[in-house]
């Protein structure tokens, strides 16, 4: 099949090149004037259309005879949020040609290799002159490497999580604990879905790929489960930080709590002593101002105070 002309001043999203029999076509962030492009010259379902312009869909692949039409998610990380987020990618490929489409721009892997292979004659030969199938395991493979490096900032993070744990149990803690969690589960939400599609790549058979699908797609179903190895890990590791860290701030607490108490056990025998002679009767001493039952009175407080002291270290409770 023939792929259409695209005018590139109409539609400055949408590239292609070509090698030999076959065509790749990249969109970036999809418009109206895209779909009805694809419309009028391949004869893709129209849901399939649908789905390219609507804002989410999870991660599939639907089989047709002269096509698949593939959707996947790869995560973007969020710096001023500190939040990974998904970003989809919708791939129609058949024999003649590969159409990827990023619907909101930000995957740098997908657009670099694009440019590497319509500026660079080796590289488009080396890539595209075998055949389509080819052409998706090493456009699958620029994007599942392009997680690696992401997982190894969450787990970084992990890594500073625990010294600052270990080092002071502060409130900011708490913080820091739940922006990693909420990093670690959207990136979970992102990676998961993509093994299914991926195995189904490795495990049916597709003629039009003329490739040994189970051994290029077998090693991107590989790199998929180390990723979720590893986010598994960092979830074990985060949720032990976790409850470490809520023990830390518990076991603070009781000995802040602690301290109080002996505090106020010490300081009740002196309360009274002063309530008692404060009140409003005569008492041994109040008839006239005496320094000596002054002294008395405070002797009496600090020696009842000493000999608590002694009390509750004697029991190791201080």
């Amino acid at each position: 099949m023939s792929v259409p002309f695209v005018d590139e001043e109409k539609q400055s999203n949408m590239n292609l090149i070509t090698c030999g029999k076959l065509t790749w076509i990249y969109i970036e962030a999809p418009t109206t004037q895209n779909v009805e492009y694809l419309a009028r010259n391949f004869s893709f379902h129209p849901l399939n259309l649908d789905d390219v312009l609507s804002r989410v869909q999870r991660p599939k692949i639907d089989e047709y005879p002269d096509h698949l039409f593939i959707v996947l998610h790869f995560p973007v990380y969020d710096k001023e949020n500190r939040v990974t987020h998904p970003s989809e990618v919708d791939i129609f490929i058949s024999e003649s040609y590969v159409i990827t489409i990023n619907k909101s721009g930000d995957l740098k892997p997908l657009a670099k290799f694009f440019k590497e292979c319509r500026l660079d004659d080796n590289t488009r030969n080396n890539y595209m002159c075998r055949s389509s199938g080819f052409l998706l395991y090493h456009i699958l493979d620029a994007l599942v490497n392009y997680c690696f490096p992401i997982l190894d900032k969450v787990v970084d993070n992990a890594e500073k999580l625990e010294d600052l744990i270990f080092a002071r149990p502060v409130p900011e803690t708490v913080h820091e604990i739940m922006m990693i969690r909420r990093d670690l589960i959207s990136f979970r939400r992102v990676i998961h879905p993509q093994i299914g599609v991926v195995e189904a790549l490795e495990r049916e058979e597709y003629p039009f790929f003329k490739e040994d699908q189970d051994i290029y797609f077998g090693d991107i179903a590989d790199h998929i489960r180390k990723i979720w190895d590893g986010l598994e890990d960092c979830k074990e590791v985060v949720d032990g930080l976790a409850d470490t860290s809520n023990w830390l701030t518990s076991h603070r607490i009781q000995e802040i709590m602690r301290v109080l108490t002996i505090v106020m056990a010490i300081m009740a025998p002196a309360t009274l002593l002063a309530s008692i002679y404060g009140m409003n009767v005569y008492l041994p001493g109040g008839r006239e101002a005496s320094f000596i039952t002054l002294g008395i009175i405070l002797s009496i407080m600090f020696g009842i105070a000493a000999a608590m002291l002694w009390f509750f270290r004697r029991r190791h409770w201080i």
